[in-house]
């Protein structure tokens, strides 16, 4: 499949370009709530560990509850779950604007609404990048994927410098003032939207169920583990930068909220340049080689700034790391839409910002107790340690190629006609598949049939078995197990039409005239109650 070269090409769709100049307005307040949250435990505590706690306040319950909201995105209407999180957002920004005007916040407390607002965000997100395949088409995918890093990068290189500024002139409720007003445009964007919603003949699946299927998913899904893998190593090491970036502005360079403002102005003005170059880099290097670039400039960032006594070189590097931040995260990202399809793509979006935005909760902890125990300089010498260990990992876990599968749905399946009378909740469900292979084409089978567990599996199916007759060695059955009828239907409507190559390659391998035998099984028990089988004697209490 070919995509847009051009960045711009997503804002064509009317509904993305609302909600994304809506998302840009709701991304400026808070980024100035951030720098209002930061600067303000700067100065009503002087720990470090504390400072850095208010990034891992935000991020941490990304990593706790993404993958409820993902299960929750792909269960959903997924504008109304947005819905929610924005006016929960609404309402925690208000109060924290409220307890701050009258001098209420104490450590703990501004922690406690920092971490709030980022369940809010938790909730949103899975939801929100989902839709973003339910706003462009698929060409437009890796465009729009790049699009919402730009917006929020704008945000980010303007944002914060004027956050400083706000802080600096009116006090870190007025921050919190401006986050609020915020969020009344993407709600109002999202009351206008009225996607057009699949329709199922299928119950929702359990919110249990849900997760565990997405789990599932990515646990039989190879280049997804390698892409989470290198997202919890990237942000556990980039954490490092924004976590100390307010005793970096305070202390390494003796500035105020307003240099702090700035440094981060520098850090989104990189990302701009990194979204900008992103479409040009992908054609050019190959996704691994991005990757380890990511790395290898975070590292050469926190190096500057551990040493650096001028603001103006600091932001000389954070506008590096500002671009790495970017080319990474989007690939991940896009990488992560591309090889999942619509129906568990929010839950594995969910699971990938689950291990992303953990590392970097864990991260700003280390890094925050490192700067305690050692200084905030040997702290930032020590993430860029470990970002050089991101590199090495490539050569084990190298990132999958920049490529698209079809996993639009097949639609081959038509429910078939029973002649006993089922309920949706019947079950267990067996399956059997015969198939008839010459023995000069079990090589081919066999290996198919490795990739046919895969895919299974990854769908829903239990106890899946390759069995050969003893008799007729050329015969050969698939079996495998769903829990009731229903989820039979929800396996087969799953198939991708990217997994047909493997359904036609057996069936080509089949002798038969015909296609391979399905045999559709119902489990029942045949033994009868105990005192039907067993005699059992009277007891002789003399004995």
């Amino acid at each position: 499949m070919a995509y847009s070269s051009s960045t711009l090409a997503p804002l064509r769709h009317e509904t993305y370009r609302t909600i994304w100049f809506a998302s840009l307005a709701s991304n400026f307040g808070g980024l100035i709530q951030a720098v209002g949250a930061a600067w303000m435990m700067t100065i009503i505590t002087s720990s470090g560990d504390m400072v850095a706690l208010v990034q891992t306040s935000t991020a941490l319950p990304i990593m706790l509850f993404s993958l409820v909201s993902g299960a929750l995105a792909d269960s959903f209407d997924r504008r109304r779950v947005m819905l929610t999180a924005q006016c929960f957002m609404l309402a925690v920004s208000a109060a924290l604007s409220v307890c701050a005007y009258f001098g209420l916040l104490s450590p703990w407390l501004l922690l406690c609404f920092t971490f709030l607002l980022g369940c809010g965000t938790a909730l949103n997100n899975p939801s929100w990048q989902a839709s973003v395949g339910d706003m462009v088409p698929r060409a437009d995918l890796p465009g729009a994927v790049t699009l919402n890093s730009v917006g929020f990068n704008i945000t980010r290189s303007v944002g914060p410098a004027l956050g400083g500024v706000i802080v600096a002139a009116a006090g870190a409720a007025a921050a919190f003032a401006v986050n609020t007003l915020s969020y009344f445009a993407l709600i109002y964007a999202l009351v206008r939207w009225r996607p057009a919603l699949p329709v199922s003949s299928l119950p929702r699946e359990a919110l249990g169920s849900a997760i565990f299927a997405g789990l599932r998913y990515i646990s039989m899904s190879p280049n997804l583990q390698k892409v989470m893998l290198r997202g919890l190593i990237f942000g556990i090491s980039a954490s490092s930068i924004l976590a100390l970036l307010p005793i970096v502005a305070l202390e390494l360079v003796g500035g105020g909220p307003l240099t702090y403002g700035l440094m981060l102005g520098a850090f989104g003005i990189g990302a701009i340049g990194g979204a900008v170059l992103n479409a040009r880099l992908r054609e050019q290097f190959s996704s691994e080689t991005i990757v380890r670039l990511s790395f290898a400039g975070f590292a050469l960032s926190a190096a500057i700034a551990s040493v650096s006594p001028m603001a103006a070189l600091t932001c000389v590097g954070l506008v590096i790391s500002g671009a790495c931040w970017v080319l990474a995260l989007s690939l991940f990202n896009t990488i992560v839409q591309l090889s999942t399809p619509r129906w568990v793509v929010g839950r594995a979006l969910s699971l990938y910002q689950t291990v992303t935005f953990g590392g970097i909760a864990a991260g700003s902890w280390i890094w925050g107790v490192a700067a305690d125990r050692y200084g905030v300089a040997d702290a930032l010498l020590l993430s860029a340690a470990v970002m050089l260990v991101g590199i090495v990992g490539g050569l084990r876990f190298s990132m999958p190629a920049f490529t698209s599968l079809n996993l639009d749905p097949l639609n081959r399946f038509t429910e078939p006609s029973l002649g006993l009378d089922i309920t949706p909740r019947s079950g267990p469900i067996v399956i059997q598949v015969d198939y008839d292979i010459a023995d000069d084409d079990l090589p081919e089978f066999l290996m198919l049939m490795g990739d046919r567990r895969r895919i299974r599996i990854r769908d829903g199916a239990k106890n899946w078995a390759l069995m050969r007759d003893l008799e007729k060695p050329g015969s050969w059955t698939e079996t495998y197990h769903t829990p009731t009828w229903v989820e039979y239907i929800r396996h087969n409507q799953r198939r991708t039409q990217a997994d047909a190559e493997n359904a036609d390659r057996l069936r080509a391998l089949h002798l038969g005239e015909t296609s391979p035998h399905v045999h559709r099984l119902i489990e029942r028990q045949a033994i009868p109650p105990d005192d039907d089988v067993f005699y059992k004697a009277p007891i002789d209490l003399h004995h």
